[in-house]
């Protein structure tokens, strides 16, 4: 239940060159290397990386064959480490790989779900895939943004993509690949007023004077082009690395980990979170394909007008097809009753992995560019589950104008 009215709330986001999103990306850049060739493919690839060294393990049930080390060099020189003197370089980082055959434990729900297997509930195509894991998986969406995001973690994903164009277009060329930003909004009866602090911090080249040059540029370059003037507090709190120098990024200043930044891969934290993460995961597995189905219903559903903000959780069980639970929070903003609510996805919606995967037709090679900057709110046609396109038929449903 939402009760405070009014508050701070602040969520942060990442730049492609931090070390955990460097990780997330090369995990989705292998899936798409297998998954271009081989739709049916299981892939579970983590990615570690510290100073000149990437570690590649999981697990890959696939009848091609990828050049790991040969993707992981591209991805990491895309990014932009591509000098020694960056704490790391793409032509010389070394990769280690272990990787083994998806369990055959696993394998068997999958491949044949419990509905099928023991004829309970079975009906169609859909019931013969089992979900790859046990496990609940929200989706959230509210009105205060147009992409029907909150707007904390719209804000900090912007101002971190532009520390990257504005690095890679040269326009601010002391700046290197890792940084990180932070954006706190007021709310005034639940609704975004203002931008009250900001904190980027942005790795750069030594001898860069942070007060005189770097937070000056933050100012004109980063922030202006991204925070709307009518959110801008005329009290705001702009914080530029706030440690002070900040000349060792990257894997050379922290370790990257696959699946270390689901709240920023997902809400900013304005929305519960199941735990699992998404990179380097083909769709059979739920974490992923169902956390996507889950936003997809959430969104056409605030759409749609049912609800001002809504969160959705569907939990699995391994092997078997169908959800065990689906339950619904409006946080009490509903202008419809939440059982009809609950009623209208059941109806609408097919939540069975097999039938969330031709739904959203998630057997292609769209995963790397989900690794950074969000996988929610995006404008792009491959983000399936940002559509649309049910909006019309909870409307009929519901009988709503």
């Amino acid at each position: 239940m939402l009760k405070k009215k009014d508050f701070l709330f602040t969520s942060e986001s990442v730049t492609e060159g931090h070390p955990d999103k460097m990780a997330d990306q090369i995990s989705d850049a292998i899936l798409d290397a297998i998954i271009a060739d081989d739709p049916r493919c299981r892939v579970a690839i983590e990615t570690m990386l510290k100073t000149g060294l990437v570690f590649v393990a999981g697990e890959v049930t696939t009848s091609t064959y990828v050049e790991i080390p040969d993707i992981v060099r591209e991805v990491v020189k895309n990014i932009g480490y591509t000098r020694a003197k960056y704490g790391f370089d793409c032509e010389t980082c070394g990769v280690i790989t272990s990787i083994g055959k998806q369990s055959p434990n696993i394998a068997q729900g999958v491949n044949s779900a419990y509905e099928s297997r023991t004829g309970n509930g079975y009906e169609n195509e859909f019931d013969t895939q089992g979900a790859g894991d046990q496990g609940m998986m929200f989706g959230y969406a509210c009105n205060e943004t147009e992409d029907l995001m909150p707007l904390p973690i719209q804000l900090a994903h912007k101002l971190a993509r532009r520390l990257s164009e504005v690095r890679k277009a040269g326009i601010l060329s002391y700046l290197r690949p890792d940084g990180k930003t932070q954006v706190t909004v007021r709310y005034e009866n639940n609704k975004p007023v203002s931008v009250e602090a900001i904190v980027i911090s942005a790795q750069h080249k030594p001898g860069i004077d942070i007060e005189s040059e770097i937070k000056p540029d933050m100012r004109e370059f980063v922030i202006k082009p991204v925070i709307p003037e009518e959110y801008m507090s005329k009290n705001l709190k702009l914080l530029v690395n706030p440690t002070g120098e900040f000349t060792i990024g990257g894997p050379m200043g922290d370790t990257g980990v696959t699946g270390r930044k689901i709240i920023i891969d997902t809400y900013g934290g304005m929305a519960r979170h199941g735990g699992g993460s998404f990179s380097g995961k083909d769709p059979s597995k739920v974490d992923r394909s169902a956390t996507y189905a889950a936003r997809h219903v959430a969104k056409n559903l605030v759409a749609s007008g049912v609800a001002d903000r809504l969160e959705i959780e569907i939990a699995y069980a391994i092997g078997v097809a169908r959800p065990v639970s689906i339950m619904i929070d409006t946080f009490n903003t509903e202008k419809v009753d939440v059982g009809r609510i609950e009623e209208a996805v059941k109806e609408i919606f097919d939540l069975r992995p097999a039938a969330i995967i031709k739904n959203l037709d998630l057997l292609r090679p769209i995963y790397r560019k989900t690794a950074a900057y969000g996988h929610f709110g995006r404008h792009d046609r491959d983000f399936t589950w940002e559509k649309l396109d049910k909006v019309d038929e909870i409307k009929s449903f519901l009988n709503l104008k």
